[in-house]
């Protein structure tokens, strides 16, 4: 160990590098560690989808500015990472979804999303490939995604250019509290002394808290994927079911991305290991039917995808309770999206100027049950 860090930055996905580069952009004398390549757990095997129409309505106005630094990345990343904007509908086919597709547009709106409900034939105006048996759509002109694989070697030109300490394949072990701040231990006996820390660990983040001996339950989600083989073009927007089941878009490849957390099997020791067959049959089910040409291709590949959720379904970003100069970020709900936007207010945070948005206080969820475990508590729209 030689020298000190001002600031070490644990976990390289989207949220901890942009925290990472903003800070060291302010001036910190920066270090971002990560097991493995930067951007290549949850931040990597997403669906890289830029939605408003998935996202909670309390993190509606976080997500605008998110998916606003997406499309600009080359101007503050330096590289692009095949951002497009295109227009999302999300959608009802029966009573109830149309029910619930209505009170999630309205909750959005009032978080100052543009949305706005439509009838079947304005829906299949702007997707003629629609099922016609589609009752109502909700349209948002901001949607889109971005190539999820693209983004680490965009982050870490970017952060070499900062003068961040940038460390791929290094595994942290723990952290101990020192009198000038932190000593981050890794394998083989490696450490990193900083002054202060930022846990970015997705759903690693439990356990991440626990070095510093506060508890935060973090519920880990094991979300399949699938892509199709390559075909001529059957959809133009971004696609999403009023219940939360599906998401569905065609890139420029032709291929088809398949989502919606449907369930697979892993846990944040294993990773996502073995898809659940009926859970893969109903998702594809679902988008064939959305898309009936979808029926005339053929799935390539399935993978599975990591995602962390709070009891409250809101995310961790501000100060480790009671650990003087330990910060948080994650467990943020389709945090690809918003992702860039969170890291930038967090480094704002840290380097002492007052955050353009709030942040979200993690003491509020200290010892709680974690999320769906029963609580009897709804999780916001």
């Amino acid at each position: 160990m030689t020298g000190i860090h001002d600031i070490a930055v644990i976990g390289g996905g989207v949220m901890g590098s942009t925290a990472a580069l903003f800070l060291a952009r302010g001036g910190m004398s920066t270090a971002l560690i990560d097991r493995g390549p930067l951007c290549r757990e949850a931040s990597g095997v997403n669906a890289g989808t830029l939605t408003l129409h998935m996202t909670r309505a309390a993190l509606i106005p976080y997500a605008i500015r998110g998916w606003e630094m997406w499309q600009a990345a080359e101007d503050w990343l330096g590289r692009g990472v095949a951002a497009r904007a295109v227009e999302g509908l999300s959608l009802a086919f029966t009573e109830a979804e149309e029910d619930l597709l209505v009170q999630r547009a309205r909750v959005r709106q009032a978080e100052g999303a543009p949305i706005e409900l439509v009838d079947p034939v304005r829906a299949r105006e702007i997707e003629p490939g629609l099922n016609p048996a589609v009752r109502r759509a909700a349209w948002c002109r901001i949607d889109g995604f971005a190539s999820a694989y693209l983004t680490g070697r965009a982050y870490r030109h970017a952060l070499v250019d900062a003068g961040a300490d940038v460390r791929e394949g290094a595994t942290v072990k723990g952290i101990d509290r020192t009198g000038r701040g932190f000593t981050v231990r890794m394998e083989g006996g490696e450490t990193l002394a900083a002054r202060r820390v930022v846990l970015a660990g997705g759903v690693w983040l439990e356990r991440m808290l626990g070095w510093l001996g506060v508890h935060i339950p973090v519920k880990c989600l094991v979300n399949q994927l699938v892509v199709t083989e390559r075909i001529e073009p059957v959809m133009r927007t971004v696609l999403s079911i009023a219940n939360g089941l599906l998401s569905l878009k065609q890139f420029d490849n032709g291929t088809v991305l398949i989502g919606g957390g449907w369930q697979g099997i892993g846990d944040p020791d294993m990773g996502g290991r073995e898809a659940i067959p009926e859970n893969l049959v109903g998702n594809i089910r679902l988008a064939c039917h959305v898309i009936p040409a979808l029926r005339a291709t053929r799935m390539a590949r399935v993978w599975l995808g990591l995602e962390a959720e709070t009891a409250d379904a809101l995310p961790l970003l501000g100060d480790v309770p009671g650990v003087p100069g330990a910060y948080v970020i994650g467990s943020v709900h389709s945090g690809y999206t918003s992702g860039p936007w969170m890291g930038r207010l967090l480094a704002q945070h840290i380097l002492g100027a007052a955050p353009e948005m709030g942040l979200f206080d993690p003491a509020r969820l200290l010892d709680q049950t974690p999320a769906g475990q029963e609580t009897g508590e709804a999780i916001p729209l």
